[in-house]
């Protein structure tokens, strides 16, 4: 257990609240689906550490995550009750990185393959049930620390992390572990798009496969196509993209995508969920606002 001793010097805590703020940031992403109001999360965390006597919280760690863990499901039932944005009729954000990049804030924010088609998944829960799987099955917090955060009971922060475990089961598609097996599909997929073939695009398309694009105002928010033929018939729209943007290789989310630009501007960013060699989802984001506000300074050799 880590015990704060007697904390006088404000530079002190600053310190080993910076130590926390990878996996407090990894936290409220996967609660929220937002880079910046997870920033926005970690830095409440903060001013509430700031302005408590530090020297009686007896475990760092655990507190900070209970109190992004509020914060974070305020911030979610605010977003119900405003009636802003549905969560289920925007893409989360991205996380982009060079391939091969080692960076370990993004590897922790990364960690247990949270992929876009998992946050999509996430995000058609209930705040409490997100909260309470996102904190227990993925941060392994007990439902002891869980209940009171969500005013239930330890049994029913139980019960609230078993029905969002039993909708995240088979929703979200495992991904196949192989990076460079993911890459030579991606490839695949971006030949066929480039030569028009139908049927070598069909042929890299999982019969199940889901198409989310999410372009924002400009195309009437989140698009969703289901099936392989569906998916192949959009080939149109995938060779102009292929033809028109210069397409640069990157980790979407830790996982295959692609970065594609017109002109030297950001155009959109594509994530590919391969599992059993197949393309099982597509996620494009080309809304402007949102990709403007995009770090992709990792992508710099």
């Amino acid at each position: 257990m880590e015990r704060i001793e007697t904390v006088t010097s404000p530079d002190l805590l600053a310190d080993r609240f910076e130590g926390h703020r990878p996996r407090l940031r990894a936290v409220a992403y996967r609660m929220l689906g937002s880079l910046s109001e997870a920033e926005d999360a970690v830095q409440e965390a903060w001013l509430r550490l700031a302005r408590s006597d530090a020297g009686d919280i007896g475990n760092l760690g655990g507190w900070l995550t209970t109190v992004v863990g509020r914060v974070c499901l305020d911030m979610l039932r605010a977003r119900k009750v405003r009636g802003e944005e549905p969560l289920e009729e925007r893409l989360p954000d991205p996380v982009v990185s060079r391939i091969g990049a080692a960076d370990p804030e993004q590897e922790a924010l990364l960690a247990d393959s949270v992929g876009l088609a998992l946050l999509v998944v996430l995000e058609s829960l209930t705040p409490a049930e997100r909260l309470a799987f996102v904190l227990h099955d993925m941060f392994g917090l007990p439902f002891e620390q869980i209940a009171p955060i969500v005013d239930r009971t330890p049994a029913t922060a139980k019960k609230l992390a078993s029905r969002a475990r039993r909708r995240v089961r088979g929703a979200a598609p495992s991904p196949d572990p192989d990076p460079a097996d993911q890459r030579r599909v991606v490839d695949a997929f971006l030949a066929a798009a480039r030569g028009g073939d139908f049927e070598a695009l069909l042929s890299v398309l999982d019969p199940g496969v889901v198409l989310r694009a999410d372009g924002g105002a400009l195309t009437g928010g989140l698009k969703v196509i289901r099936g392989a033929a569906a998916v192949a018939g959009q080939l149109a729209t995938f060779q102009r993209m292929a033809t028109s943007a210069t397409t640069h290789p990157a980790l979407v989310n830790g996982l295959a995508g692609l970065v594609n630009t017109i002109g030297g501007e950001l155009f959109s960013v594509m994530s590919f969920t391969i599992s059993d060699g197949r393309i099982a989802t597509i996620d494009i984001l080309s809304d402007p606002d949102r990709l403007a506000r995009l770090d992709l300074a990792g992508l710099e050799p």
